[in-house]
């Protein structure tokens, strides 16, 4: 994910106008409310595929995806949808799906009723063909005519989805998707929002829980704070990170032996040896990555197995909490 600046009074680089018709741009963005900044001079672009935005409670996503659809303006900077404003413009919300956090759903009607609604609203033409591909897409074709207060928060949930993908927009925002949905629903779900990334939708799905970013998406907004504090590839992210050590796990033939040889690399600043392998720490990954084959070679030794075991998302989010 690139991190892009707007610059105004001169003319429009390559970059400015691959941003003007992105799916999602935020230009030096900032909110507050009176006293509270909840976003605090964020600028990125969001191409196609799945965006997870990544942070704990109170980091500013919500308001984020709140910006992103046009529900609020921003105090400062410039948010822009495909080229244009979401603020105040019916066009660019034919384009745009927010799935919110909160239920707020109206229990006394009947899913498909709450859908059709939608679509009418939306100025879909062929209003029934529109909600029944909706309804299949997240399994509830066959409860469709039950009241919404009936349903499980699971159900609900893809009650929600169902209504904000029944136009099949270019861009969709999840604000904690995966919330009351049981294993089998949330794998559903990721298929279903992959199968639209794929398809070239923009999707950018929020989470405090890391393990359902880390599953579905393919480039990782972190927002502190209410700042941008890291965009890329979660891994990439990690091993970017070399004033933190590494865990890396190794399996060998001579554990020993390779022990003794590796404490003499300078990017190796521990060993421990058990019965099944080595467990090293590396100031420097890509350093040591490159130097343990040739160290293994020199000694004779076989590799077995080289594993980074920090390299999950809960090491990257835990290291810039911390920063």
């Amino acid at each position: 994910m690139t991190t892009t600046t707007m610059s105004t009074g001169a003319a429009p680089t390559a970059d400015t106008r691959a941003s003007l018709t992105a799916p999602l741009v935020f230009d030096r963005v900032s909110h507050w409310y009176g006293d509270v900044v909840a976003v605090n001079d964020i600028s990125c672009t969001v191409t196609a595929g799945i965006t997870g935005l990544l942070g704990p409670n109170g980091a500013g996503k919500t308001t984020l995806l709140q910006l992103a659809a046009g529900v609020i303006a921003p105090s400062n900077g410039a948010v822009r949808v495909f080229g244009a404003s979401p603020v105040d413009r019916p066009a660019v919300y034919a384009q745009v799906a927010l799935v919110p956090e909160r239920e707020a759903l109206p229990g006394m009607m009947r899913a498909r009723a709450f859908i059709a609604a939608r679509a009418a609203l939306l100025g879909i033409r062929d209003v029934p063909t529109a909600v029944d591909r909706a309804l299949h897409l997240v399994e509830l074709d066959t409860v469709a005519s039950r009241r919404i207060d009936t349903f499980s928060k699971g159900m609900k949930q893809r009650v929600k989805l169902a209504a904000a993908l029944v136009h099949e927009p270019s861009l969709v925002l999840l604000d904690e998707p995966f919330n009351g949905l049981d294993p089998r629903q949330r794998l559903h779900m990721m298929q279903l929002l992959e199968a639209r990334a794929d398809a070239g939708t923009a999707v950018v799905l929020s989470s405090h829980i890391l393990e359902e970013i880390a599953n579905v998406a393919s480039r990782i907004l972190v927002v502190l704070a209410g700042r941008l504090a890291a965009t890329g590839d979660y891994r990439s992210l990690r091993r970017l990170m070399t004033d933190r050590p590494h865990t890396v796990r190794v399996q060998a033939s001579d554990h020993r032996t390779l022990a003794s040889a590796l404490m003499l690399q300078p990017s190796v600043m521990g060993v421990e040896v058990d019965d099944t392998g080595l467990t090293i720490r590396a100031t420097d990954y890509s350093a040591f990555a490159r130097a343990v084959a040739v160290v293994a070679q020199g000694i004779g030794c076989t590799l077995y197995e080289v594993q980074v075991m920090d390299e999950s998302l809960e090491h990257v989010f835990a290291y810039l909490v911390a920063r």
